[in-house]
């Protein structure tokens, strides 16, 4: 990344500094998913270790969970690793799923009998929904926007949600020093996005 950055300037140095970002919070999901090998081995992540922890914790207590993503690749590994958790399958939800699926999977979270966990994309799943059967919400990476973090919380801690209710971010070593940079310039702004990246540029 310094030899790229010490060769570009503008948009492309942005871009590199955006790209990078982008890899340590794939890398700090899971190896697998920067690598691609498809192999999710549940031990070279301290993320799936400590969700596998939080979904044993559910099961013994028989609560439900929401867990959110901004990656679309890695909704299935999650939901492969939380249904051997809870002994049940569980729903998922991206972009791709159409508006009647939509629907049908909420009506279903949402029955007493319901499923033990949601896998949710951010951008997808985060308006829109009312899913109060969650005790729960686990945000697995996080987004550069907490505002759009706290609407996906919304979907479970909103009128009509009864009970406990937990939000938990789960940030790795180096997610959380990258999200510490990203946010040092105020990003709850508007333009705060546009802040850290010119400080991370140097543009400050």
């Amino acid at each position: 990344m310094e030899r790229e950055l010490e060769a570009t300037e503008g948009i492309a140095r942005r871009g590199v500094v955006l790209r990078t970002l982008m890899q340590l919070k794939q890398v700090c999901n899971h190896p697998s998913q920067l690598s691609g090998d498809g192999e999710y081995r549940p031990a070279d992540s301290g993320k799936f270790l400590r969700l596998a922890e939080i979904g044993e914790e559910l099961a013994d207590r028989q609560q439900r969970a929401l867990v959110f993503t901004q990656f679309r690749e890695i909704i299935d590994p999650l939901s492969e690793r939380l249904e051997a958790v809870f002994g049940r399958p569980g729903l998922a939800l991206h972009g791709g799923t159409g508006v009647r699926r939509r629907q049908d999977l909420v009506d279903r979270f949402q029955r007493d009998d319901g499923p033990p966990f949601f896998v949710l994309s951010l951008k997808a799943g985060g308006t829109g929904l009312n899913l109060t059967a969650a005790s729960h919400v686990v945000h697995f990476d996080r987004w550069w926007n907490p505002a759009v973090e706290n609407q996906a919380t919304d979907r479970a801690f909103r009128i009509g949600h009864l009970g406990d209710f937990n939000d938990l971010m789960l940030v790795g070593a180096l997610s959380g020093v990258e999200m510490g940079l990203a946010r040092q310039q105020v990003p709850h702004s508007p333009g705060g996005v546009q802040a850290a990246m010119d400080y991370l540029t140097g543009n400050a």
